[in-house]
């Protein structure tokens, strides 16, 4: 009796000829092949075709990846890497069908882990407790640093992190990237911040206001606000994300993906994180420049000089192996705050989230080159009148915020 049919697999890349497996599969020896009936031959024949047929479909299937991508953003001023991207035809350049996806804040993470969009760039310390729950999504590529800070009053008695014990500290919510990185901050100067500081929610265009009514010590604070209020002499900064030792060189912000999504179409993946990258290097080399297309092209409402001071604190300094790095030390503060939990092995975690794809390396970034456009570099004053009148705009283009504009 032959094999079972529905359960033993055929090779097609066996070395045994691929006439007498089927030989085998239809009850006939090979040596007899040429002596069977017609009939025998054409069942030999049909069995040979379906096979081949079902492999073919499959092997298709495995090959044939959509060359359609769906970005998901929020508006955001940070997220100048990825319109740079679309509007200088990074996308298109990599073979790429792109389609913005405009996101809610408040569900950003679920769509992206549903599927509702495919890729975005996002806050490693944003996403790292959701992918310690369960979340398939996975970090490619390191996009830009430096945009949390701890902002004590200017006029308090406290200069240095150890000098936070025991206060009041505004936040913009709760689990949010400058509590997180306070906390980490925190921890790392012996500071319990569940047990040794009071945390004090406001509205993020309100932060340097609590901190003229002395309703706080000191405040948690992302771009352009940590600029606007050094500017404005209301605050000395304790902490910088942007300065300081162990934290200016991670990460804010990195390509992260679905995981499903990235599976089934790595090289698509692979393009998607290259157009972004790139997108990265080219606001770094015109920051004016990138500012100005953002408000021009409407992703977001904002005065372009405001994003302009905003973005001089961020190096979008596009990297593979330094964005792997920025993942695992996240981790490993985040446990020791005990922002995840305890028994949580950094090694293992680290791998889960971050994803090396093909093409997507340092060499690759060194190499890629990017337009110098006229003028693209200049950066407006950081003078108290140029802050004073952008401020008076009433706009709100936090990085870790979605903006919103008032009348």
């Amino acid at each position: 009796m032959p094999p079972d049919r529905a359960t033993t697999p055929i090779s097609v890349t066996s070395k045994r000829p691929l006439i007498s497996r089927l030989c085998r599969y239809a009850a006939i020896r090979p040596d007899d092949f040429h002596q069977v009936g017609t009939q025998r031959k054409a069942k030999v024949a049909s069995l040979g075709a379906v096979l081949l047929t079902g492999y073919s479909k499959k092997s298709e299937t495995a090959a044939a990846e959509s060359n359609k991508v769906r970005v998901g953003y929020i508006g955001l001023t940070c997220e100048a890497s990825i319109f740079s991207a679309v509007e200088n035809g990074y996308f298109k350049d990599e073979g790429l069908d792109v389609e913005l996806s405009k996101c809610d804040w408040k569900n950003y993470k679920d769509t992206l882990a549903l599927g509702g969009y495919d890729i975005t760039q996002h806050l490693v310390m944003y996403f790292l407790k959701p992918i310690e729950q369960g979340f398939d999504v996975k970090f490619t590529g390191g996009i830009h640093t430096g945009c949390l800070r701890i902002q004590a009053a200017a006029n308090s008695g406290i200069h240095s992190v150890e000098d936070l014990r025991g206060k009041r500290i505004g936040v913009p919510g709760m689990g949010t990237p400058p509590f997180v990185y306070s906390n980490r901050v925190l921890k790392c100067h012996g500071i319990v911040g569940s047990r040794e500081i009071e945390w004090k929610v406001f509205p993020v265009g309100e932060l340097g206001l609590a901190i003229d009514k002395g309703e706080v010590d000191a405040v948690a604070d992302s771009e352009p606000i940590g600029s606007m209020l050094l500017t404005s002499s209301k605050v000395r900064n304790v902490a910088d994300q942007a300065a300081d030792e162990g934290y200016k060189d991670e990460y804010c912000c990195e390509v992260i993906a679905n995981g499903k999504w990235l599976a089934a179409n790595p090289k698509t993946a692979a393009a998607a994180t290259r157009a972004l990258l790139k997108g990265a290097k080219r606001v770094q080399t015109n920051p004016a420049a990138a500012a100005q297309m953002s408000v021009d092209k409407k992703y977001l409402a904002s005065n372009p000089k405001l994003n302009a001071i905003a973005r001089s604190k961020l190096r979008y300094i596009p990297s593979v192996s330094r964005a792997e790095a920025s993942v695992k030390r996240a981790t490993e503060e985040m446990i020791a705050a005990g922002m995840l939990a305890p028994n949580t092995n950094v090694a293992e975690l680290a791998k889960h989230a971050f994803a090396h794809l093909d093409g997507v390396t340092d060499e690759w970034i060194e190499k890629t080159e990017v337009k110098t456009v006229a003028g693209g570099h200049t950066l407006p004053p950081r003078d108290v009148v140029t802050v004073a009148n952008i401020a008076a705009s009433k706009v709100d283009t936090t990085c870790c915020a979605k903006p919103v504009a008032t009348n």
